[in-house]
């Protein structure tokens, strides 16, 4: 298996992923309204071939934190359903942050299982002082800081990067 920086050929097959992973109804929750009509951070997104197949894939995202300014978010992680558990997902993690943190980042948010993502070291404890616009399971709000102390500010409400306030409606909420 090969992992390799994500590519606009890729992206066809990262949707059909990506729907196989998370269906269609991904898009009320909060990340992807973060996410909506932005692009994904190109030298950081990977993906996973086996066989020139598309197996896997994993992309970050710019976001606004305040307190320290703008940050990524990663997600979606996606491995095709009979790879699962197979570590393909940790080798995806573990080239995209050691990316991340060459290309000069300083922490990582996403919203996801605490259990699997606290062995990449991220933490709960690290977004405590954090909001979403919009509905989230905070215990699933996570941070990393590639940098020490690169959270020790963040405070307040997590946005888009471009500053677009993200917005819903009733009948469209999920929780992240």
């Amino acid at each position: 298996m090969d992992i390799m920086r994500e590519r606009p050929r890729h992206a066809a097959a990262i949707e059909d992923l990506v729907v196989d992973c998370f269906g269609e109804g991904r898009f009320g929750k909060t990340v992807y309204r973060l996410r909506d009509g932005v692009r994904p951070n190109n030298e950081l997104g990977l993906v996973a071939l086996e066989d020139g197949e598309l197996v896997g894939t994993l992309r970050f995202w710019p976001i606004h934190v305040d307190g320290i300014g703008e940050t990524i978010l990663l997600g979606p992680l996606a491995v095709a359903e009979g790879l699962r558990s197979s570590g393909i997902g940790s080798r995806l993690m573990r080239a995209g942050l050691s990316r991340a943190a060459a290309f000069g980042h300083r922490s990582v948010i996403l919203v996801g299982d605490e259990p699997y993502y606290r062995r990449f070291g991220f933490r709960r404890d690290l977004t405590l002082g954090l909001m979403l616009p919009g509905p989230v399971d905070y215990d699933r709000l996570l941070g990393l800081e590639l940098v020490p102390g690169a959270l020790a500010n963040a405070r307040g409400l997590i946005g888009r990067a471009d500053g677009i306030p993200v917005r819903y409606e009733m009948a469209e909420m999920a929780v992240a």
